[in-house]
């Protein structure tokens, strides 16, 4: 991993709008800033070629060529780095990222940690800078929210199309060896991509949260680490009941990623997770509703949704893991739907 100096000045470029970064050997211009979080910021940035015949990306032969922009315009995102902690912690993100190469999963393109000085005299900070295809139509939080600000709903077959795409995204890293979890299935981590004609392309983004997915707990201790942990990777109103209560003797697998799942295709059709009630309801917790599966089905599209959409639901939302299906069966059951509800 290249650790240099070479994109000190983005840290004026981000605050003025404007300057160009360098990735290594190749050199972007930011554009606009797309949005932010936390301590990351994500710009819209167009790549710089000093000749015509210049080659840039293109040349890098570790990237697929179909994920290069015939306009150099590509997806930034800047972190700030404070910790040796926070330091790892992407380091850790850039190494899951560049594991998988699937159609459905966000490819890392390049990437740059360079070293800054800190904000204490003499203290030494890092900046990193990630590289991604860039998708304008927002994440599948955003096209949700818009919809229902309109009162519609996906239509069966769109929902569909779109949950299947997920889960091939997912399947690739649950069938990885080892498996991988990505441990924040969520509509915000899921980008669209709308297509004239076409059902909406689906990409799974964020790895920052995913790890090796089989985890054996055989302490009080191991599982109060575990569930700090997800406390602070892994969104609560999708998060699986064995990442809020675990036991001292556990096995945790990949399956916490299906219950994440079934929130994520309850919330592509009725706009949020089937648990996010609790949070504005004064009676009951969150954790509890979660624990016990309590799935509260919102109003829906007239004609309603096939029943058999919500029990797909439903059969995802298992309290007990052991119980959950796996990704393999989801996609098998997915694809049966497609076949009965498509015209």
């Amino acid at each position: 991993m290249g650790c240099s100096f070479s994109g000190l000045n983005a840290i004026y470029g981000a605050v003025n709008g404007g300057g160009d970064v360098w990735i290594r050997d190749n050199r972007f211009r930011i554009v606009r800033q797309l949005g932010e979080g936390g301590a990351a910021f994500v710009f819209l940035v167009k790549e710089v070629v000093a000749e015509p015949s210049a080659a840039g990306l293109a040349r890098k032969k570790s990237i697929n060529p179909s994920h290069l922009s015939d306009d150099g315009i590509y997806a930034m995102k800047k972190v700030l780095i404070q910790s040796e902690e926070q330091l790892e912690l992407v380091r850790q993100e850039i190494s899951v990222s560049s594991l998988f190469s699937h159609p459905n999963l966000l490819p890392l393109l390049d990437h740059e940690i360079i070293a800054v000085k800190g904000v204490q005299e003499g203290s030494k900070s890092h900046e990193a800078y990630l590289l991604f295809p860039v998708h304008l139509d927002g994440t599948l939080l955003d096209n949700c929210k818009a919809m229902q600000a309109k009162k519609e709903f996906f239509p069966t077959v769109t929902v569909l199309e779109i949950f299947r795409q997920l889960c091939a995204g997912l399947q690739h890293m649950h069938n990885f060896d080892p498996p991988y979890a990505h441990n924040d299935v969520k509509p915000g981590n899921v980008l669209i991509t709308h297509r004239k004609g076409q059902p909406p392309t689906a990409i799974l983004m964020d790895f920052g949260s995913a790890r090796p997915a089989r985890r054996k707990i055989s302490s009080h201790s191991e599982a109060l680490q575990w569930q700090q942990w997800a406390a602070e990777h892994c969104s609560a109103p999708f998060r699986a009941p064995e990442l809020w209560d675990c036991g001292s003797n556990a096995n945790i697998d990949e399956r916490t990623d299906i219950w994440s799942l079934g929130c994520t295709l309850y919330a592509i059709m009725y706009g949020a997770s089937p648990f996010e009630y609790a949070l504005v309801e004064s009676e009951g917790s969150l954790q509890e509703t979660v624990m016990n599966s309590q799935i509260k089905w919102l109003p829906g599209p007239d004609p309603p949704y096939p029943e058999a959409l919500n029990q797909f639901v439903v059969w995802m939302l298992q309290p007990q893991p052991t119980i959950r299906p796996h990704i393999n069966d989801i996609v098998i059951h997915v694809n049966k739907l497609i076949s009965k509800f498509v015209n």
